[in-house]
């Protein structure tokens, strides 16, 4: 959210015409951020249904950057970090090490796969004992997701699919040591340099849902307009149809 509130601070407000026929008040370069934050929200959305044993972590920051982890699990099946990314309309196949989108190889399992071993690390160490961290790659919309004969170290799912996969998982935590490691992972100090976060996201927040209601105020308004549109050509079209036969007679007349 911060990242796209930032892109879009940088753009010039629509005009009144831009507003009238339904421009959408996003820059171009805050559509990936605005995209990745939606697909947030929605796996949040998904998350608050895993239940009461369970402990959901969202945008845990990590390192000395702005970088995080979208989301850490844990439950009576284990520690999980969740990557999620909005690939709305995009064909998936994975297999083994391989990643493709639209036919085209990202690194996106490498990243899922690094994400998680840097969680263990973290964990563990101020723990003081082994934490083991599964991988879980989180696919939002995709037009289709296939799976290779070759299985991958990372687990590639659907967003409709986590939960589901999530609580058919055998039990490996007890309740005990569930409540430690959740103690270690509720600390800001176990991932990031800076132990007290100086960013308030209450603001960033509100701000979004304001750029959201404007973007989807704008949506309604092109498909009125282009509805209207749409209208007044086909009145155009017929108007010039039922002009043709006297028109061909009057020619055939002369």
């Amino acid at each position: 959210m911060r990242r796209c509130l930032e892109i879009q601070a940088q753009k010039r407000p629509r005009g009144a015409v831009a507003r009238f026929f339904g421009r959408t008040p996003l820059h171009p370069d805050a559509v990936p951020a605005f995209r990745g934050a939606l697909g947030e929200l929605q796996m949040a959305d998904r998350l608050a249904g895993l239940g009461a044993e369970w402990t959901v972590l969202h945008a845990v920051p990590v390192g000395r950057t702005d970088a995080d982890i979208d989301h850490v699990l844990i439950g009576p099946s284990g520690v999980f970090t969740v990557s999620t990314r909005n690939h709305h309309g995009e064909a998936v196949w994975v297999g083994g090490g391989t990643f493709l989108i639209n036919g085209h190889r990202t690194a996106q399992i490498e990243l899922a796969r690094a994400e998680a071993r840097d969680a263990a690390t973290r964990l563990s160490r101020h723990l003081g004992e082994l934490v083991d961290v599964t991988p879980v790659l989180v696919l939002i919309d995709p037009a289709s997701l296939t799976r290779g004969k070759k299985s991958t170290e990372v687990t590639v799912l659907t967003s409709d699919e986590l939960v589901p996969w999530l609580h058919d998982r055998p039990a490996v935590l007890s309740a005990a040591e569930r409540a430690r490691i959740e103690a270690i992972a509720e600390k800001r100090s176990t991932w990031h340099a800076v132990a007290v976060s100086p960013d308030d996201t209450q603001p960033h927040v509100r701000r979004f849902a304001m750029l959201l209601n404007e973007v989807e105020r704008a949506a309604r308004r092109r498909r009125v307009v282009l509805t209207v549109a749409g209208i007044l050509l086909a009145g155009v079209v017929l108007s010039g149809i039922a002009w043709v036969p006297p028109v061909v007679s009057a020619l055939v007349s002369r």
